[in-house]
């Protein structure tokens, strides 16, 4: 596995409700309304502490095209296969090609919370990942951030441990992250779907 296989990744990966599409400067009004109308769940998410303006969507999805044309990552947004509403985005990142391993990152349109539909996107995009050869999978969430790391786990990421003082949070304050973590071979519980 290596930056090729992330390039050659397919443009669009379906499941029984939604469209997972690699980013496009065309989704950027998806992106601005969903970011503004979910701010007050995004208090973890570095790039998410302020209204969008309709430029900033814009440089925002022209930064997520540029990253996976550069193989740096795979990027997704998802949307819903009947209404075309923007559910969220997700991606995998911090590939280590010599394990392989990589980080999967979420964030989910607050509108659509409870429906399952991230997870469904998310399973989607671990399976991806798997079949390109991904041996490891992790997340990394803020130790604050206690529906990010239920949602990890509910995809079968099984609790590693506590990094301490590992990473600023959006507010450029020092954090402790839990690392968390699924192999190919880890068999995922149905209770946790």
């Amino acid at each position: 596995m290596d930056r090729s296989d992330l390039q050659q990744a397919p443009a669009t990966l379906l499941t029984p409700h939604l469209e997972l599409v690699k980013p496009r400067v065309e989704h950027a009004e998806a992106v601005r309304e969903s970011v503004n109308a979910s701010l007050s769940a995004l208090q973890h998410v570095r790039w998410a502490q302020q209204p969008f303006s309709q430029a900033d969507a814009q440089r925002f999805c022209q930064a997520d095209i540029d990253r996976v044309d550069a193989g740096e990552c795979l990027i997704y947004f998802a949307f819903d296969r009947n209404t075309r509403q923007f559910v969220g985005n997700l991606d995998l990142h911090s590939f280590d090609f010599a394990v392989p391993s990589c980080q999967i990152g979420y964030v989910g349109d607050a509108r659509w919370a409870g429906k399952g539909l991230m997870r469904e996107a998310a399973m989607r995009l671990i399976d991806l990942a798997f079949s390109l050869g991904v041996q490891r999978l992790e997340a990394r969430c803020d130790l604050r951030n206690t529906r990010s790391i239920h949602f990890a786990q509910s995809l079968g990421l099984h609790y590693e441990g506590l990094l301490r003082g590992a990473a600023r949070d959006p507010q450029g304050k020092l954090c402790d992250e839990v690392l968390l973590a699924r192999l190919c071979h880890d068999q995922v519980m149905a209770a946790a779907a």
